[in-house]
């Protein structure tokens, strides 16, 4: 690459503009650099609170070895990008990687746009590619982002980079990524990345500033407006606020209002109260009037306003409120993100669906705590932010650790399959480097954030003995899912989930992970296997599960006389799910069930423009959704007295040309249960048994189902389509009772736990939160902390025949 003071490559970009190359000028580019190396954004080009003539003298020493070039790029004439290029031979780097002659080491820094520009970025990177390989010698480029710089990577993945080890050098955590000619040329003409998702790639934090940039003064009004309306319907739904009637509407809508605990400040709104005590809330006719005069909405007022009447503990108020205005930081991030619409959510894919989400749980109010993480931690590990990391590899001692799994996979083939040989034989290196031998350790992803918050410190004596050894990190890149501690592995997409232990206060819980549940996790998922795979109906309905099939948990000794539920004993564990991708056909859609209750920022919901792009009628579509949501369910509570958890965030709905073919469950191991004793268990699996009341058994329908997803489809079928609450019990009904037709047998039991009944109890999810804001369920006796709160009238109570043949 000969220099000269000309410019040395140009390309002009239709509906873009011209793009030229020159060589660095010392004189005068070092005083654009300066600038913008002193900018927030520019964190990871580290030359942050350099002088101008630190920056000259810097660029001065690049310069003088031959091996070393850099370059200044120019769009319409001025100034935009840096970048250095050199031979990977004659650096640092070749101790991390076999270099090759014929390889390029490339770093790049954009300046600040002065106003957006579509794709500016990526035209700017595939022109510098364009520019290298003009080399013929030069088959491969390299790079070493920082691990945090999930634009770079973003930038990577799309040119067609291949992400490979992540290592440490003498500055920073680097990850190498390497580009061939090949791939490079075969990719320019293919779509790696549709642009959306390349934009929410690029959405992260890299200052303090870009922190805080989605807490703006209007979205924070609306996510607040949102949030009050979300708690006066749920509120109001568990019996903790009764609203007055003011004024009576047409068609179900009436006028209401609600006085705060001094009787000095009122809420008033018009509501339709739907089946099941549903608040259907028109958020436009909120308003909060204090003295009689409006005043503004405030999400955390609200809570101080009705303190008393919602009877929170005084000792978890303040942590309450902290996850109410952590859900409002989560809400206003999500408005502002520039998610996908609903329309085209309907052929997104998996990953870009899960992301999008933003709602969270339907019914908990304060749903996005996550009281741990800090504002980098939240852009780099929430769902929400799209962006991938990975995961951090430990050792643990044998000693010290269990190995759970189904019988057809050992430790060693778990291992295999996670990672490559290459990576295997470094990190066994990295315990033979400290004295121990790696034969007598266990290798353990986690997520990172535990290793620098919880493990580092917490279990210094361990790590001090030798027992626990940090290996660095795997090279595979994972999105955290809406469960926030499950990841999925978009590098390997049919690689297992992994989940670890995340020592976040996150909607109720802790979220660790406990060692007496992971040692039986693999048994429970192959007896579950084998209880219902043989099963016609099961087989009919396409019902799967996401099985568990290993674990390993670290024990704690200082610790180990304590509670397993305990959360000193829950912070270092890890199991693997299967992935849904091994589940689905290659024509199929994998996503979220908690899609079918989205509302994107627009108003828009998602529902209908499934129903819409299906081709098949409301009805029509709701029969093949219940067929294979709701069937296998009931029919796991009639058969074998099983019921799980299988809300939203539980399920992966598979459709088929936008219809739904068929469920994958997940999160089993904590949350499956057997209801009757007469169901016999392995002695290793007692734990599964629940001692329930009888009136309390059909609540795994009434509660997790009915009351906890239906009840909100029904107002979005109704708000959104015109389509009635009436009609859509009605096809539950036709549901239930094409069920039962099958098994005349089962009549006596049918009667016995009806689904028609008059009524059911009301269990109240945030009055659970209330009540123990760390451990809402007693996982050994799920129900003895349930909070009741009268009874809900069964929306299928109408439908009852007089027999059932």
């Amino acid at each position: 690459m000969n220099q000269s003071n000309k410019n040395i490559f140009s390309t002009a970009i239709n509906n873009f503009g011209t793009l030229n190359i020159r060589p660095f000028r010392i004189t005068e580019d070092a005083k654009i650099l300066h600038q913008w190396v002193n900018m927030d954004y520019a964190i990871f080009w580290g030359m942050q609170g350099f002088t101008l003539r630190q920056v000259a003298l810097e660029y001065k020493r690049l310069l003088e070895p031959e091996h070393y070039e850099v370059f200044t790029g120019l769009y319409n004439d001025k100034p935009t990008f840096i970048f250095e290029v050199y031979k990977p031979t004659e650096d640092i780097i070749s101790q991390h990687y076999s270099a090759s002659d014929k390889d390029c080491g490339l770093h790049i820094i954009v300046g600040p746009p002065i106003h957006k520009i579509p794709d500016f970025t990526w035209h700017i990177f595939s022109t510098v590619m364009e520019f290298i390989f003009k080399d013929k010698y030069i088959e491969t480029i390299v790079v070493e982002p920082d691990i945090r710089n999930k634009k770079m990577f973003a930038l990577c993945q799309r040119m067609g980079f291949n992400l490979d080890k992540i290592i440490e050098l003498p500055h920073k955590t680097a990850q190498l990524a390497f580009l061939t000619r090949t791939d490079f040329y075969k990719n320019q003409s293919k779509k790696i990345m549709n642009k959306r998702t390349f934009l929410n790639h690029l959405d992260n934090t890299v200052s303090p500033q870009q922190s805080v940039n989605h807490l703006q003064s209007e979205a924070w009004k609306k996510v607040n407006v949102d949030l009050i309306v979300k708690s006066l319907r749920e509120l109001s739904h568990e019996l903790l606020l009764k609203p007055t009637l003011v004024k009576s509407g047409t068609n179900g809508w009436n006028y209401y209002h609600i006085l705060s605990d001094d009787t000095l400040t009122t809420y008033e709104f018009s509501a339709k109260i739907l089946g099941l005590n549903h608040w259907w809330i028109d958020k436009d006719t909120l308003i909060k009037r204090t003295n009689t005069e409006i005043s503004e909405l405030d999400a955390v007022q609200f809570f101080k306003d009705f303190k008393k009447q919602i009877n929170l503990k005084e000792e978890h108020f303040p942590v309450y409120l902290e996850e109410i205005i952590s859900t409002l930081n989560g809400q206003a991030f999500k408005l502002l993100k520039g998610n996908p619409t609903s329309k085209e959510l309907v052929h997104a894919e998996f990953q870009d669906i899960e992301q999008s989400m933003t709602e969270g749980h339907p019914g908990f109010i304060a749903n996005n705590g996550r009281i741990g993480f800090d504002s980098a931690d939240y852009r780099s590990y929430a769902p929400e932010t799209g962006n991938s990391f990975p995961v951090l590899w430990l050792a643990g001692h044998k000693n010290t650790t269990n190995y759970a799994a189904i019988d057809s996979l050992s430790y060693d083939q778990l291992i295999a399959q996670e990672l490559d040989e290459q990576i295997i034989v470094s990190f066994k290196e990295v315990i033979r480097s400290k004295g121990y031998n790696p034969d007598d350790y266990r290798f353990i992803p986690m997520h990172p954030w535990q290793w620098f918050n919880k493990l580092a410190g917490i279990f210094s004596p361990q790590i001090a003995k030798g027992e626990l050894i940090c290996l660095g990190y795997g090279p595979d890149q994972y999105l955290a899912q809406q469960s926030i501690r499950t990841l999925f592995n978009t590098t390997n997409p049919k690689k297992f989930y992994v989940k670890t232990a995340l020592s976040i206060l996150n909607m109720g819980f802790m979220r660790g992970l406990p060692f007496y549940y992971l040692g039986t996790a693999p048994k429970m998922a192959t007896w579950l296997e084998n209880l219902l795979y043989k099963d016609s109906v099961i087989r009919d309905t396409g019902f799967k599960m996401l099985s568990e099939v290993a674990s390993i948990s670290f024990e704690n000794k200082y610790f180990k006389e304590y509670s397993p539920h305990n959360d000193y004993n829950k912070m270092l564990a890890v199991l693997w799910r299967e992935s849904p991708m091994v589940k689905i056909k290659s024509q199929q859609q994998p996503m979220t069930m908690a899609a079918l209750l989205h509302i994107d920022q627009h108003g828009d919901a998602l529902l209908p423009e499934l129903i819409t792009a299906s081709g098949l009628t409301i009805d029509d579509w709701l029969r093949k959704y219940l067929y294979a949501y709701l069937t296998p369910l009931i029919h796991c509570f009639y058969a074998y007295d099983l019921v799980f958890m299988p809300h939203g965030e539980n399920i992966i709905l598979v459709l088929e040309n936008h219809i739904p073919q068929n469920i994958l469950l997940k999160d089993i191991t904590e949350e499956a249960c057997i209801l009757s004793t007469e169901i016999e268990l392995p002695q290793y699996l007692k734990r599964m048994y629940a001692s329930v009341p009888e009136d309390v058994k059909l609540l795994s329908i009434f509660t997790d189902i009915f009351d906890g997803f239906f009840r909100f489809m029904v107002q979005i079928l109704e708000e959104h389509c015109g389509f009635s609450e009436n009609e859509f019990w009605s096809v539950v009904a036709e549901t239930i009772y094409d069920y039962q037709d099958q098994f005349p047998e089962m009549k006596e039991k049918f009667e016995k736990y009806d689904l028609f009944e008059d009524q059911f109890h009301l269990s109240c999810l945030n009055r659970l939160q209330f009540n123990n804001h760390k451990q809402m369920i007693d996982l050994d006796n799920p129900v003895a902390l349930l909070q009741f709160a009268g009874t809900l009238n069964n929306p299928l109570a109408k439908f009852k025949t007089e027999t059932v043949e």
